[in-house]
C-alpha cells in the first residue's frame, strides 16, 4: 500500500509556548507521536509533506488572529524534532487553513497516487479539518490519528474529530 503523510502546521509558532498562537499543552503532547510517524515514513522512504502556515506581513488573516508564522520567521519553521528524519519530504507553504488553497498539494498527490493519506498536526478544528475536508472531496482514503492531532480548544477538537469521521468519512484511529 502506497502512503503519504501530511504533517499539518507542526511549526514553531504553534507548538512553542512563547508565540501568540501556541496551540496549548496538547500540541506539545503530540510531538512524540508525530515524530514517530515521520520516523516510520523515513524508514520506508515514503513521502512526508510538511504543510506550513506562511503569511505575508500584512495578511488579512491577522484581523482574525494575532500575527503569526510570517514568511521567513522562526514561527514558520517546522519544529526541530521533526527535521532531517524523512528521506522524502516536501515543505509546502500555505496562506490559509486548507493545505490545498493556492498550493500544489493536489498535483503532489496526483503524482504520488497514494492508496492512503495519513494526517497529523494542529489545529484539529482549523487547518487539519479543512485539509481533510479537501482530501475527502478528492475521494482520498484518509486516516487521522487522534494521538497525532491537537487544538487549543478541546470541545472544538472533539467536534472536528466527529465531523471528519461522521460527515467527511475519514478514518479516525
Amino acid at each position: 500500500m502506497k502512503r503519504v503523510l501530511l504533517v499539518v502546521d507542526m511549526l514553531e509558532g504553534f507548538i512553542r509556548r512563547q508565540y501568540p498562537l501556541f496551540c496549548g499543552p496538547t500540541s506539545e503532547a503530540i510531538v512524540p507521536f508525530v515524530k514517530g510517524k515521520v520516523e516510520e515514513y523515513g524508514k520506508s522512504g515514503e513521502l512526508v509533506v510538511f504543510i506550513a502556515d506562511n503569511h505575508d506581513p500584512d495578511d488579512l488573516e491577522f484581523k482574525k488572529f494575532a500575527p503569526h508564522c510570517v514568511i521567513g520567521s522562526e514561527q514558520s519553521q517546522v519544529i526541530g524534532e521533526l527535521k532531517g528524519i524523512a528521506k522524502r519530504e516536501i515543505y509546502l507553504p500555505k496562506k490559509r487553513y486548507s493545505g490545498f488553497f493556492k498550493t500544489n498539494l493536489d498535483e503532489i498527490l496526483k503524482k504520488e497516487k497514494p492508496d492512503l493519506v495519513e494526517v497529523v498536526g494542529v489545529c484539529t478544528n482549523i487547518c487539519v479539518l479543512y485539509t481533510v475536508e479537501e482530501l475527502e472531496n478528492r475521494d482520498c482514503n484518509v486516516r487521522v490519528y487522534k494521538e497525532g492531532v491537537a487544538s487549543f480548544d478541546q470541545s472544538a477538537h472533539q467536534w472536528a474529530l466527529k465531523q471528519m469521521e461522521s460527515v467527511l468519512g475519514a478514518k479516525i484511529v
